[in-house]
């Protein structure tokens, strides 16, 4: 199966968001980080937070945040609800004519098989598998460094 860029795209905002989580981001830096049109992007966020993925906080300080930690992001849930029903031959569409060899031919359940192993592939990671090493993504210089919390210094 192909993913779209739509998905692509959510997947990589919550990538992004989810290298640093308790910082927000704003539509325009990850546009620029990912050489993405702000305008397409606005529709992929707008997407993820109608899904419960992402939280909006307009006004100064605002920006996007994920809505819940990532390790309870499941990557096959995001797919589903990015992608819409799974079309991967014209016997799957529900408009138009009736394949005329529907009743003899097996390519449907055989595809319909191979898109729920896909799926069921998908839904074994977490939004926290796919950035184990933030560290490394954010040597690429796409996605800004996660800041350590800084440490108090004991009273003389």
């Amino acid at each position: 199966m192909r993913l779209t860029r739509f998905t692509d795209y959510s997947l990589r905002v919550l990538m992004y968001l989810a290298v640093e989580p308790q910082r927000r981001a704003t539509i325009g830096e990850i546009a620029t980080a990912f050489g993405i049109s702000s305008h397409h992007l606005t529709k992929v966020v707008l997407g993820l937070a109608r899904g419960g993925w992402l939280t909006t906080v307009r006004g100064p300080g605002g920006g996007l945040e994920l809505a819940k930690p990532p390790q309870h992001i499941v990557v096959g849930e995001v797919a589903r609800c990015t992608e819409g029903p799974d079309v991967p031959a014209a016997c799957f569409a529900t408009d138009g004519p009736p394949c005329r060899i529907a009743s003899a031919c097996g390519l449907r359940d055989a595809l319909g098989e191979a898109v729920a192993a896909f799926h069921a592939a998908l839904d074994r990671y977490t939004l926290a598998d796919l950035v184990q090493a933030p560290r490394a993504l954010s040597r690429l210089r796409i996605i800004a460094a996660p800041t350590r919390p800084r440490r108090r210094l004991a009273a003389p």
